[in-house]
C-alpha cells in the first residue's frame, strides 16, 4: 500500500491519500511463492499491531533456516502459518478488531467475517485503488482522481512469472481455498472498480460536451463580431444599388 500527500495551505498540516493495487488472488499467490523460492524473506517486517509485534507462538515461521529457497508449491501451501494466505485482506483490514495475530481472541469464522468486512470498508474509503489485470483503466482512474498525467501509457503484461507456472486444477482449487477471503475481496474490488471507472467516464463525457458547447458558442460570438449583421431595409424601400441599375437600363 502506498500513499500520496495532499498539499495543504498550512505548513504544519498535511493529509494523505491512501491508495493500493489489488491482483487476482491465484496469480498473486503464485508470484509470491516464486519470489520466496528465489530466497526472498520478510524478516525485517515487525508486523506491528496495537503497539507490539506478534509473539513466536502467535506467528510461527514456516522454515527453520535463513530463508525458504527452493520451496516447492506443495510445501508452500502446506504451511498453515504462511502469511501469503489471504495477504490482501490482511494488509487492508484493521487487525486490531480481531486481536491482531492472536488466533485465540475469537473463533475463526467470526474473525474471517470481520477481517473481510474491514478490508472491504477500507478499500471503499480509499481515494483510489487499481487492479493489476486492468492497467489502462487503472491509469485512467488515477489520472482523473489526482489530476495528474503520466508521460506514457501503462502496459498490460500478461506474461509474468505467475503466468508461466503450470498448475493442475486441483492445485488451483487448493490455492483458492487457502485464499478464500482474498477471492471474495477481489470480486468486490472488481465490481467497485468498474463502477468507479464507468462513473468517471460518464463525468468526463459530460465535461467534454460542455467544453465543446462552450467552444462552439465562442466561435459563433467571434464570427458575429467580425461580420456584424446589417439592418434590414424597410419593407418596400428600393436600395441605392438598385436605383443605379435602373438608370443604366
Amino acid at each position: 500500500m502506498i500513499y500520496l500527500p495532499q498539499p495543504q495551505p498550512a505548513p504544519h498540516c498535511e493529509n494523505f491519500y491512501y491508495i493500493t493495487m489489488l491482483r487476482d488472488p491465484v496469480s498473486r499467490y503464485l508470484s509470491e511463492w516464486k519470489h520466496v523460492q528465489r530466497g526472498a524473506t520478510w524478516k525485517t517486517s515487525l508486523h506491528m499491531c496495537d503497539g507490539r509485534s506478534p509473539t513466536p507462538d502467535e506467528l510461527p515461521t514456516c522454515y527453520p533456516g535463513d530463508d525458504w529457497s527452493g520451496v516447492s508449491l506443495r510445501e508452500f501451501m502446506d504451511c498453515t502459518y504462511n502469511l501469503a494466505n489471504n495477504r490482501q485482506v490482511r494488509m487492508l483490514a484493521d487487525l486490531s478488531l480481531v486481536g491482531c495475530y492472536n488466533l485465540t481472541f475469537m473463533n475463526e469464522s467470526e474473525r474471517n467475517a470481520i477481517l473481510l468486512q474491514s478490508a472491504k470498508s477500507n478499500l471503499k474509503n480509499m481515494a483510489f485503488f487499481g487492479l493489476t489485470e486492468f492497467q489502462r483503466k487503472t491509469q485512467f482512474l488515477f489520472e482523473r482522481t489526482f489530476n495528474l498525467k503520466f508521460i506514457s501509457p501503462f502496459t498490460q503484461f500478461n506474461i509474468t512469472r505467475a503466468s508461466n507456472v503450470e498448475i493442475n486444477e486441483g492445485a488451483r482449487r487448493r490455492i483458492e481455498e487457502l485464499n478464500f477471503l482474498d477471492v471474495q475481496l477481489y470480486e468486490f474490488a472488481k465490481d467497485l472498480f468498474q463502477q468507479r471507472y464507468h462513473r468517471t467516464k460518464q463525468l468526463q463525457r459530460q465535461r467534454d460536451r460542455q467544453r465543446r458547447r462552450g467552444e462552439r458558442r465562442l466561435q459563433r460570438d467571434r464570427r458575429g463580431h467580425r461580420w456584424p449583421r446589417q439592418e434590414a431595409s424597410p419593407e418596400g424601400a428600393v436600395t441605392e444599388d438598385y436605383n443605379s441599375q435602373v438608370v443604366r437600363w
